[in-house]
C-alpha cells in the first residue's frame, strides 16, 4: 500500500477511536455515494455527524484541517444529503473535522473540531 494511503488509514483508525471514546455511535466508515465519500458517519446523541478526517505526516504547508476547502465542503454536503435521503433523516446534523498529525509513532497530535463548517453558508453571504 502506498505511504499516503497508509497514513490516511492510520488517521481514520485514530479518529474512530477518539470519537468512540467521546461516546459517538459509529454508523458508517468510508461511506460512498457515486463518486463521493464520507470518512465517518456517526451519531453524537441525537445529532447525525458527518466527519472528514485529514491526516498528515508533517505540517510544513499547514495544519491538516486547513486542507478542507470549500469544494470539499460542497462534496461532503452532497454526500450528506444523499445519506439523509437514504435513511430518511430529518433532524439535526453537523459537519466535524478530525485533524491527525503523525509526527512519528510516538508523537501524534489529534484534534476533533465539532461544527467545523456549515456548507452553503458562505454562498448565502
Amino acid at each position: 500500500m502506498a505511504k499516503h494511503l497508509e497514513t490516511g488509514k492510520r488517521g481514520e483508525e485514530l479518529a474512530l477511536q477518539l470519537l468512540q471514546s467521546k461516546g459517538f455511535k459509529i454508523l458508517e466508515t468510508n461511506w460512498r455515494y457515486k463518486r463521493l465519500e464520507v470518512d465517518i458517519i456517526a451519531m453524537d446523541g441525537p445529532v447525525l455527524v458527518f466527519v472528514e478526517v485529514k491526516t498528515r505526516s508533517y505540517d510544513y504547508f499547514g495544519k491538516p484541517e486547513e486542507f478542507v476547502n470549500s469544494k470539499k465542503e460542497r462534496l461532503l454536503a452532497q454526500a450528506a444529503a444523499a445519506y439523509m435521503h437514504q435513511i430518511q433523516h430529518e433532524w439535526s446534523i453537523r459537519f466535524d473535522v478530525v485533524s491527525v498529525l503523525l509526527h512519528s509513532d510516538e508523537k501524534i497530535e489529534i484534534r476533533h473540531l465539532p461544527d467545523a463548517f456549515f456548507p452553503g453558508l458562505g454562498d448565502a453571504l
